[in-house]
């Protein structure tokens, strides 16, 4: 079989984590002595926003699918200007090889807002759990496509064990068991086949229906403008995680409030 860009990116990641190996107890450390980060839960509940749909906005350069989004991106003022524009969490692409990002990014941006920050990477082991609880993620993005079903349970039990919440992403009613039995903080549906970068809302407004009503559920992927965000609201979304479009704009405080104040419409 070829390999698929997930497959590239993952290896490149395994990589990596083979570089963090004698760092482990330098990260213990920091991990422990890391000051409590804004519980990544407080972002998900409709709070004082009550009853509208919760925009995570996400700080990234580039992305495989997109190329180049924008290389100057200073992630702080990204970040201020999303939070002013209404953003309940900052989603931080930590990937440098493939989206530009770093833990640089994620730890400025974490002291410097208030919400809630995910740190957004292809998480494979412990110890990518442990940097990013001490550079201040709240939460961590968790992938079943990239994780088998008994690694996906144990690195969501150590993230919980380190005080980070656990947004599971799917693509698939099959991938939709194996992120419950992970006892996730939220689920996230992605419309994007990482497999093969293509795009499909439809997809989105199918899952999302199969999220239990007792868990938020976050539409992921392809979320560019108000109309996207009202359709995954009807399809049951109770956030969404929007990227590319918040992103490359000149004025990301009103990119982001214009997509902010749509209303929950719930499910089940």
């Amino acid at each position: 079989m070829p390999e698929t860009p997930l497959d590239a990116i993952l290896s490149a990641t395994r990589a990596r984590i083979a570089g963090l190996q004698p760092r482990a107890a330098e990260l213990a450390r920091r991990a422990a002595a890391a000051p409590a980060a804004p519980p990544f839960a407080r972002a998900l509940a409709p709070g004082g926003k009550s009853g509208t749909v919760g925009v995570i906005a996400e700080v990234k350069r580039r992305s495989p699918s997109a190329g180049a989004i924008r290389e100057d991106l200073d992630p702080v003022h990204h970040a201020r200007s999303y939070e002013r524009g209404g953003a309940v969490a900052i989603s931080v692409l930590t990937d440098g090889l493939h989206f530009g990002g770093s833990l640089e990014d994620l730890a400025s941006i974490a002291a410097a807002v208030s919400v809630p920050v995910l740190r957004k990477d292809f998480i494979l082991d412990e110890l990518q759990l442990l940097e990013a609880r001490a550079v201040g993620a709240s939460g961590v993005l968790l992938i079943v496509r990239a994780l088998s079903a008994d690694r996906l349970r144990a690195l969501a039990r150590v993230a919980r064990e380190n005080g980070l919440g656990v947004l599971v992403e799917i693509h698939s009613e099959a991938e939709l068991d194996q992120a419950l039995a992970a006892d996730p903080t939220a689920v996230g549906v992605n419309s994007r086949d990482l497999a093969t970068f293509a795009v499909d809302l439809r997809l989105a407004e199918r899952l999302l229906a199969h999220v239990p009503a007792s868990l938020p559920a976050i539409a992921e992927s392809g979320i560019e403008t108000r109309g996207d965000v009202e359709r995954m609201a009807r399809a049951g979304a109770d956030l969404v995680l929007v990227g590319t479009s918040v992103a490359r704009t000149a004025d990301p405080e009103a990119a982001v409030r214009a997509l902010c104040g749509v209303a929950r419409k719930g499910r089940g």
